[in-house]
């Protein structure tokens, strides 16, 4: 039996990369929700959107297809409009406007209609801000992810220096503690744990950790 696995929490707390080795070794399908807000953010920055003009907003998203591909390395990468840019989606120019993006209500709707179409035949692991709560509220198992602000800049500025982004510890700071006040306060489908959510705090632990820890939790639904 296959069950669907949503994984939410704050941003650099792992979720993605806690939910994509989870997924491979359950032979799961991963989504990546957050790629998905990054990529429509990604389009209406290089296409210049007015997302808070109406008549722009619907145009663009009529005009954006994501989904996701395995490269040659069995690796997860985002596709939009039949482009990689899973590198162009993880820049701070597109950091510092996803949450404001992701409020609008027409984006929501969009990509959670394709967040549960995915996920209609069961075997998933899907990560985001709202799994839980709004796009699969029947998942089997749910996860809250959380960690120390301290913790998850330093995995966030480590992150970015290793993929050559040179920017100061407190910038990456600052970046999360606004994208933590927006993704918690909107109106629509806002960050927050599931009543029925198992809270799981990431501070800690190693990743190989932290998989384990929903790796049993998942084998004592699936059984």
């Amino acid at each position: 039996m296959k069950i669907n696995i949503a994984i939410d929490g704050y941003s650099s707390c792992g979720k993605s990369s806690t939910s994509k080795k989870l997924a491979k070794k359950l032979h799961y399908k991963y989504i990546d929700t957050g790629a998905m807000y990054r990529a429509v953010t990604y389009y209406f920055l290089q296409h210049k959107i007015d997302w808070k003009n109406e008549n722009q907003l619907t145009d663009a998203l009529n005009h954006i297809h994501i989904n996701f591909q395995l490269n040659e390395w069995k690796e997860n990468r985002t596709v939009l409009n039949g482009e990689d840019v899973e590198e162009a989606i993880r820049t701070m120019e597109v950091s510092k406007k996803v949450s404001e993006v992701s409020t609008v209500s027409a984006v929501r709707k969009m990509l959670v209609e394709q967040q549960q179409k995915i996920a209609i035949d069961k075997g998933v692991v899907m990560d985001g801000r709202d799994i839980g709560t709004v796009v699969l509220p029947n998942a089997e198992l749910k996860i809250f992810m959380t960690a120390g602000i301290e913790v998850r800049t330093k995995r966030r500025w480590l992150e970015l220096q290793a993929n050559g982004i040179d920017l100061t510890y407190e910038e990456v700071k600052n970046n999360l503690e606004h994208r933590d006040l927006i993704d918690s306060t909107r109106l629509d489908s806002p960050l927050k744990q599931a009543s029925d959510a198992l809270l799981l705090d990431t501070s800690e632990m190693r990743l190989e950790e932290q998989i384990e820890w929903i790796y049993s939790k998942a084998l004592s639904k699936i059984n």
